[in-house]
């Protein structure tokens, strides 16, 4: 088992790569570094192994399947996970391989947010839409993150080999940031340096279609890790549309005549009262499912403890 391992996933990365492998080997000279090639076109893989790193493939396109891939097939006592593009300095992975190491952090978020990302990157949606993510995820899991889609990242072994990776792209980050809070992990924070990518270095982030993936993202994993709350909360909307249409349509006239005029009505506002009893015990049941799931998380965990020692 490896001491500390930097992996870095990468798609045609070949203006930077060579930099960050270098980087890292001075921050970490006691580190191996790992770079997954996603299928690059470019010879990013020689010139990362010209650089002196151990170069493996993922053939399947997408960072969420790369993380897969590097999960299950190394073991380390920490793990830094870094983008290939040198936009976060490799003078902050000491500091969070130290959390991880010596003061029992289940995973070390790279803070840009709170340095210099809104004024070194230059794409405002970007921007927005981080601030947008930040809000919606602490506000849905009640936390107070400061970073929720950093790409640059600290993991213990227990983290890794009990994180289950469901997405395929970039959505990966928010979902690493939710599994860590809903299952009460020790979460640490290292306030980074950031810089926008070189001149003819390019992004593999769409704004729109990515930012729509994330968003969808977020609405699946707070119905999968918050049911009652997801289901509650569409259960009072259903009843509040049924009232809005009962109450004007059919209640009122009914005061006023003693008739009920419009039974088509009456019977669609039932059918959606229905649907928010349905809606709201369906999450009830999911709810306990969940709770019993993460017992079983625990022990899980524990199994790994063993393991590791």
């Amino acid at each position: 088992m490896d001491k500390i391992a930097v992996l870095i996933p990468c798609y045609n990365e070949s203006q930077t790569i060579a930099k960050v492998v270098s980087d890292f080997k001075k921050s970490l000279p006691e580190a191996k570094i790992y770079v997954y090639d996603n299928c690059s076109t470019d010879h990013t893989d020689l010139i990362a192994r010209q650089a002196g790193a151990i170069v493996r493939y993922e053939d399947k396109q997408g960072k969420g399947n790369v993380l897969r891939r590097m999960f299950r097939e190394i073991d380390a006592e920490c793990y830094i996970l870094v983008d290939g593009d040198d936009t976060y300095p490799a003078e902050h992975a000491g500091e969070m391989a130290d959390l991880v190491l010596n003061h029992q952090k289940d995973m070390v978020i790279g803070d840009r947010l709170s340095s210099t990302y809104f004024t070194e990157n230059k794409r405002a949606f970007h921007n927005f839409g981080n601030r947008l993510v930040r809000l919606l995820i602490n506000a849905l899991f009640k936390s107070e993150l400061r970073d929720i889609m950093t790409g640059y990242r600290a993991f213990n072994y227990q983290f890794v080999k009990s994180f289950p990776v469901l997405y395929r792209g970039f959505e990966i980050e928010t979902e690493m940031t939710i599994h860590a809070v809903d299952k009460n992990m020790n979460i640490g924070s290292v306030i980074v340096d950031y810089r926008d990518r070189p001149a003819g270095s390019e992004s593999k982030l769409n704004t729109f279609s990515d930012g729509i993936a994330v968003l969808k993202t977020i609405g699946n994993l707070w119905k999968n890790y918050k049911p009652l709350h997801f289901f509650s909360i569409l259960s009072l909307l259903l009843v509040i549309v049924a009232a809005l249409v009962f109450v004007p349509v059919v209640f009122i006239p009914y005061l006023k005549t003693g008739l009920v005029a419009n039974f088509p009505t009456l019977i669609v506002c039932g059918f959606v009262v229905i649907a928010a009893l349905i809606s709201f015990f369906t999450g009830l049941i999911l709810d306990s499912i969940i709770k019993k799931e993460k017992r079983e998380f625990e022990f899980r965990l524990q199994l790994l403890q063993r393991k590791e020692v």
